[in-house]
């Protein structure tokens, strides 16, 4: 079993991919972009990181976001990928793998708009179709994305939720409100669990996205 383990200030990745959501104030999220030495941003995002002492290796996205004045500052940062077909989440996420980046941590892609929160959520879903080591870190907690059995590193009394992606069989050991060879159908149907030990299993037929409450 795959384990996953549980972000801390010291966690460290090839690339931080910064989203143009919730920028990180929690501290764990905030130490992961201020620690690691590769950052790309989604283009609309630098806006927020221009006020900060950190500069980004790219500027990824159709640059339909950036300020005319980050477009000038930035411009030899600036990779930009006009289609509309992905969003600058997705073509950042490309551009880190064709730089051989095969760790990622995305932050920032959650809050502010409800819609781009879930879509955005829902896409980890996909990009472990071609790419193992990729969650997402925001100020709440941490999501990974699975389709097979996992083990997850955690604490007594951490919140957790899972969300089926589509319908699949799903066995988990060491959560509170046990599941066994249960078929979910709907997103909210496997949320809002805890666990009870330092790390809890997930045994799954399909695809699933998995939340760790920050404490």
């Amino acid at each position: 079993m795959k384990i996953y383990k549980y972000p801390t200030l010291s966690t460290k990745a090839d690339a931080i991919i910064l989203a143009n959501g919730e920028f990180p104030t929690n501290d764990i999220a905030l130490s992961i972009l201020t620690n690691n030495n590769y950052i790309v941003c989604c283009d609309g995002a630098i806006n927020n990181l221009a006020h900060t002492d950190i500069i980004p290796q790219a500027i990824v996205g159709d640059c339909d976001s950036l300020s005319e004045t980050n477009k000038k500052k930035f411009q030899d940062l600036i990779i930009q990928i006009e289609e509309q077909e992905t969003n600058d989440l997705t073509k950042s996420v490309q551009y880190c793998i064709s730089q051989a980046k095969k760790d990622l941590i995305i932050l920032g892609a959650t809050g502010q708009r409800e819609d781009h929160s879930i879509a955005n959520i829902g896409l980890l879903a996909d990009y472990i179709d071609y790419i193992d080591d990729i969650c997402m870190v925001t100020n709440h907690g941490v999501f990974n994305a699975i389709n097979t059995s996992s083990v997850f590193e955690t604490y007594p009394g951490q919140q957790i939720s899972i969300f089926c992606i589509s319908p699949c069989e799903v066995t988990t050991n060491n959560l509170k409100y046990p599941i066994q060879k249960r078929v979910f159908t709907n997103w909210w149907q496997a949320t809002l669990n805890e666990s009870i030990s330092t790390s809890f299993s997930i045994e799954t037929t399909g695809k699933l996205v998995v939340f760790r409450a920050f404490s």
